[in-house]
């Protein structure tokens, strides 16, 4: 698509993260890049910006329809009937969804499709940069949560991250209310600058709040209709891989449809592509589940110590290598 250079002038340029105790001290600083497992020409970008730089690449040849949303589905025998909430119907000869973990194209073809709950939720939105993070991300766990905290620059806002251990709760998706008070009743005696992003969580205007959650499907088509990314096989946010798989999977299908002789064929050789990569890929985000947000104090202890000593290990490389193994198998478990 020609956008690999635009992404990269945006890369993070993440340098250290450092891990807090509950009075503000610094217990360990990590290499951003040696504890994230960055190789070779790997990049980090925001997700926001990933978004402008596709739709840049792709504005003069796609059509874009922001504010609407697919109302009814009709196959017929050489296409898909569309209603929208706003605009006109159309005939579409193929439909893909890639709405994400609580897909409405996934139900509609498929059904309702539990969802696997990993144990965990997670908030994420933009506040005030009142830390001066600069390309750093600060990290303070507590037994059963896990406050982060990162920006790209002194002057941009900063990104700030919650997750708690807790079995599902039974909550408004739309009631952004709700969730504040949610992830309040979950910080209520938090330490380090916890009662402060909680009011700044409390003003934000993007929360994200979601269950730490998996999507698991026999199949990811029916008829003229596909699923891509986490409408496919969601592996959690806590696996750090989502967005990336959601662009193989764009790749591959692209590839199988633009090499097969009907859209059969391409939907059956784009699953057996990507399902084995994808399973690896949720093998990995259910481990990453239960690191992220530790359930005990002891395993918060023997975390810390390994990080405050990882700079005096002679072979310090070598030990993030094997740790970072899995992460490198599930992100290349598939040759494109």
């Amino acid at each position: 698509m020609g956008a690999y250079e635009s992404a990269r002038a945006l890369d993070t340029g993440m340098r250290t993260i450092t891990y807090v105790r509950r009075d503000g001290r610094p217990l360990a600083v990590v290499d951003a890049n040696l504890l994230m497992g960055r190789r070779g020409d790997d990049i980090e970008i925001m997700r926001t910006d990933l978004t402008r730089v596709l739709y840049e690449a792709t504005a003069a040849d796609v059509e874009y329809v922001f504010g609407d949303a697919i109302a009814t589905m009709t196959e017929t025998g050489d296409g898909v009937d569309v209603t929208f909430d706003k605009g006109a119907p159309r005939r579409f000869a193929l439909v893909v969804g890639a709405d994400g973990l609580h897909s409405a194209t996934r139900r509609k073809v498929l059904g309702e499709t539990p969802l696997t709950h990993l144990g965990a939720y997670i908030s994420i939105c933009t506040v005030p940069n009142a830390l001066g993070i600069d390309r750093e991300e600060f990290m303070y766990p507590q037994p059963g949560r896990l406050v982060f905290a990162y920006s790209t620059g002194p002057d941009a806002p900063a990104q700030v991250g919650l997750a708690f251990a807790s079995p599902e709760l039974s909550y408004d998706r739309r009631d952004v209310a709700g969730q504040q008070l949610l992830i309040r009743q979950a910080f209520t005696d938090g330490g380090w600058e916890v009662p402060r992003l909680l009011d700044a969580v409390d003003a934000a205007g993007d929360l994200y709040f979601d269950s730490i959650s998996q999507v698991h499907l026999p199949r990811w088509s029916a008829g003229r209709v596909a699923l891509i990314g986490d409408a496919a096989h969601c592996p959690s946010p806590a696996s750090g891989q989502g967005t990336s798989m959601a662009l193989v999977g764009a790749y591959v299908l692209a590839e199988k449809l633009a090499a097969a002789d009907g859209h059969e064929a391409a939907f059956e050789r784009y699953e057996a592509a990507l399902r084995p990569y994808a399973e690896i890929n949720l093998a990995f985000g259910r481990k990453m589940a239960k690191d992220m947000v530790p359930r005990s104090a002891w395993r918060i202890a023997v975390q810390n110590y390994g990080m405050r000593t990882l700079k005096y290990h002679p072979r310090k490389e070598r030990v993030i290598e094997r740790v970072l193994r899995r992460l490198h198998e599930a992100a290349n478990a598939i040759a494109i």
